[in-house]
């Protein structure tokens, strides 16, 4: 029975990483361009884009995900998702990419715009185009700024990955409630769904680790 659980337990945690790091890979190039909107001079796409955000942070994760998973396929004829798991994969990741780019962007503008204006004067004098004032006076400063918010939304997208199980993706926690329904023929067990959370703490612990790893590494900066 341990095995089984275990086993079942794998699999599910795999769909939890694969959710987890495609949202990273969306949301954190995404999340820059989205602060790049946000702070924009021409105003309507600077209204426009901080509108979205508003909307997005202003409404909960688990709606967005219904609303793009199932919604597409009230009003077209068909469902433009695939069947079955990919299908529900992909509009996972779409909503969970469009949700964490808004609260990436937030960050990063914070970070850029707590860079003294100064820094940025200071480069034009010495000739630098505005390309390289960005990347090599500016984005420096603003990572070692916004490691510990964009740390503490990585930890959170972690956990936020279980709500995916609402359109039937079988994350881990779904794994475990399996069980606790009838899954592999056991029905009843508790223990399965209660050591998810081993998974989560495991998984944290290790990021926790990392970031702590990497704000040391960015101490030059202080």
């Amino acid at each position: 029975m341990f095995l089984t659980v275990i086993g079942a337990l794998n699999e599910g945690f795999l769909q939890t990483l694969k959710l987890f790091l495609v949202t990273l890979i969306g949301a954190i190039p995404l999340g820059l361009v989205v602060s790049f909107g946000s702070m924009s001079r021409f105003t309507p796409l600077r209204w426009l884009t901080r509108t979205v955000v508003w909307v997005i942070r202003g409404t909960p994760l688990m709606l967005q995900l219904i609303i793009i998973f199932y919604i597409p396929g009230q009003w077209l004829d068909r469902s433009p998702w695939p069947g079955g798991e990919t299908g529900r994969f992909m509009a996972s990741s779409i909503a969970f990419i469009i949700n964490y780019a808004c609260y990436f962007s937030e960050i990063y503008r914070g970070g850029i715009q707590s860079i003294p204006v100064g820094q940025q004067e200071a480069g034009m004098v010495l000739g630098m185009t505005k390309r390289q004032i960005f990347f090599k006076v500016t984005l420096l400063q603003m990572i070692k700024r916004i490691v510990p918010p964009m740390s503490n939304e990585i930890i959170t997208l972690v956990k936020d990955t279980s709500i995916a199980r609402i359109i039937s993706l079988q994350e881990v926690i779904w794994a475990g409630y399996a069980f606790l329904k009838g899954s592999h023929g056991y029905s009843g067990l508790t223990w399965p769904l209660f050591f998810t959370g081993v998974y989560y703490l495991v998984f944290n612990g290790g990021l926790t680790l990392l970031f702590g790893w990497v704000e040391k590494k960015l101490d030059y900066f202080r």
